[in-house]
């Protein structure tokens, strides 16, 4: 599953006229680029949830088929944030028994996505981090299971487990790519319709095998802003 159906704010004005999906980067959108990534990974079914200008969206896609199967997961009514996004399009999800991979489409990287897939298997969760400087961490046991996150700056913790210790845990960075297993859709109807995929794992996994992947040597870049564009462009070439 791409993520695709954010407003891109960060990127006005490009985004007063075009979805952030389809903002270019290096001669293509970022959309085909994620496409890309996944087709060589081996992935041929794919959803798209889709928002803001979502007809755009839906006709570059069928005008570049990319020789994969897309459907598409329609969030026009309301934005539906990222866990609302993944319960809104579990339906087109659920025959995905060992897990689908969900894809921020403003993330390029040279992320192992096999090597992700291989990694969440068996899991209900397996969530890909890297050691970049932020002010947000997952925090993780010595196993590398979620067990929290917290906030840096202002000292907020999120955890099931009450007594945690922060300083003992392993902080790592959230990347925007992720696999869930459909288990998980057992949860949802606790959830309301609009919700973060992150506090989504935090409630859930003290009682679920939710874990963090750290690649080696992983480049990654979050496509955000106007001034990362032009740095984008020299991420991709190399």
């Amino acid at each position: 599953m791409i993520f695709a159906a954010g407003l891109g704010t960060r990127l006005k004005p490009l985004t007063d006229t075009m979805p952030k999906a389809l903002v270019p980067v290096a001669g293509k959108p970022l959309l085909q680029h994620t496409l890309e990534k996944l087709r060589s990974a081996g992935i041929r079914d794919v959803v798209i949830n889709v928002h803001h200008f979502a007809d755009m969206i839906e006709e570059w896609v069928r005008q570049h088929p990319m020789d994969m199967t897309i459907r598409f997961s329609d969030e026009r009514s309301q934005l539906l944030e990222t866990g609302g996004g993944v319960k809104h399009a579990a339906p087109l999800l659920r025959d995905a028994t060992d897990g689908f991979l969900i894809h921020n489409v403003d993330i390029l990287s040279n992320a192992p996505l096999q090597d992700l897939a291989s990694y969440g298997m068996g899991k209900a969760a397996a969530l890909m981090v890297s050691q970049r400087k932020t002010s947000r961490y997952l925090l993780f046991d010595n196993d590398m299971r979620l067990v929290g996150w917290t906030n840096i700056q202002t000292g907020q913790v999120k955890s099931p487990y009450p007594q945690l210790d922060v300083k003992s845990c392993r902080m790592y960075a959230f990347a925007g790519i992720h696999l869930m297993n459909p288990s998980l859709f057992r949860y949802f109807p606790q959830w309301p319709d609009k919700f973060s995929i992150i506090d989504f794992y935090l409630s859930l996994c003290a009682a679920e095998p939710v874990y963090g992947f750290v690649p080696e040597n992983l480049r990654l870049m979050d496509v955000g802003k106007l001034d990362t564009l032009a740095e984008a462009e020299q991420f991709l070439l190399g």
